[in-house]
């Protein structure tokens, strides 16, 4: 399974997570998406339901606090117990021996992340 991890602020648009979701998905075109993830508390967030409606994929909410990252913001690390939202959502929804494709990418304004992990998916 190919996930996308998404990371995003409280006042992300649609367009933030469009675009930095698009980046990512430039540097791995031959890639099909089977599905988005995030973190429990963002996934009920409109713009990002929103984004899995738009791409027809199923959203799913992870637990990403304890998840290992190669990026390592200290911000996010203290707020979510991660280095990268974006990373250990991806990481998380493909499962165990998950592999990132495509590492943390920063939307333009800042205000999105997205990741893009490979790996068995969820309760494999």
């Amino acid at each position: 399974m190919i996930i996308a991890g998404l990371g995003f602020r409280g006042a992300a648009t649609q367009a933030s997570l469009t675009e930095v979701l698009g980046a990512a998905l430039a540097l791995a075109p031959a890639v099909r998406l089977d599905a988005l993830a995030t973190a429990p508390h963002k996934a009920t967030a409109a713009v990002i339901r929103s984004l899995a409606v738009t791409m027809g994929l199923p959203l799913w909410a992870v637990e990403v606090a304890g998840q290992v990252t190669p990026t390592q913001s200290a911000r996010i690390l203290a707020a979510f117990d991660t280095g990268s939202v974006a990373e250990a959502a991806a990481l998380a929804a493909a499962g165990p021996g998950a592999r990132l494709i495509v590492g943390r990418m920063v939307s333009a304004d800042g205000m999105a992340t997205a990741a893009i992990a490979e790996g068995k998916g969820l309760g494999q």
